[in-house]
């Protein structure tokens, strides 16, 4: 029997976490044989750290009804930049959107919503709705006058714009500041050497972003002799599914967001 491998394409960081959390699962099920799992971390995520972009944060967020964060990556690298606690940003205490539970998770280790004070959160309630569409509804729930509101986005280079997009069509001043870059794994990167050695048909590609899955495609196409057409993707979100389909995969899985329910369609694959 060949072992099957689950390749985890995020940037590092969060990678590290979601095997930690993928073995432990594993521990507790037992499969026909215990897959390999590989990191290959198609995206590296390059923080800002420009003084003329924090004072651009600070004095955006002076008059701002409400702040966004757009992945986990955003709070980090935004918080980094402002080095001070979120409530003595701003004057008033300002509410802030995350799309889903890694988001609120980052927000809860730097204290933010359990401060004296609560700082309100929005966030999807339902797992399936982790998402930009998911958090628009969310906030819908707010029955506010967008045409009075400004909101300010933390976001990287590039990525999607749906969001915005729809609070400007609803009214709201839109200000997004991008806080981070992400620069594809080289292709001399050592990651790829043990991707060169597996077999591609017992394989399940962890994808969680429609750049890394485009990036992907493109290097396998150049620098392999193996073929996504033989190989599983599982995705988090229609658009990155898209994206696989693009790059390559004949066989895209479908997951809710999250870590647990990535784990689940793991776990799940394994034993089909």
């Amino acid at each position: 029997m060949n072992t099957k491998t689950i390749v985890i394409t995020r940037p590092v960081g969060q990678a590290r976490h979601l095997m930690e959390l993928l073995g432990a699962a594993l521990s507790k099920h037992v499969t026909p044989q215990s897959p390999q799992i590989l990191s290959l971390p198609l995206l590296t995520i390059i923080p800002k750290t420009d003084d003329r972009l924090s004072s651009e944060i600070i004095g955006a967020m002076q008059d701002t009804d409400l702040a966004i964060f757009v992945s986990p990556n955003a709070i980090e690298c935004t918080l980094r930049l402002i080095e001070c606690a979120w409530q003595d940003l701003a004057r008033d205490i300002i509410p802030i959107g995350v799309m889903g539970g890694s988001s609120a998770l980052a927000l809860h280790h730097h204290g933010i919503g359990s401060e004296e004070t609560l700082t309100p959160i929005l966030m999807p309630e339902q797992n399936g709705q982790w998402d930009s569409e998911g958090l628009w509804q969310e906030l819908q729930s707010l029955a506010w006058d967008w045409s009075s509101k400004k909101v300010v986005i933390f976001k990287g280079e590039g990525g999607r714009d749906w969001l915005a997009e729809t609070l400007q069509t609803a009214g709201a001043t839109v200000e997004a500041i991008s806080v981070y870059s992400r620069i594809p794994l080289a292709i001399d990167n050592p990651a790829w050497l043990p991707i060169h050695e597996m077999n591609f048909t017992d394989s399940l590609w962890v994808l969680t972003s429609s750049e890394a899955a485009r990036y992907l495609g493109n290097v396998i196409e150049d620098q392999f002799r193996q073929s996504l057409n033989d190989a599983n993707a599982l995705c988090s979100h229609d658009n990155i599914a898209d994206a696989a389909g693009a790059a390559g995969f004949s066989k895209v899985l479908m997951s809710e967001p999250g870590d647990e329910a990535l784990i689940r369609a793991s776990i799940a694959w394994l034993a089909s």
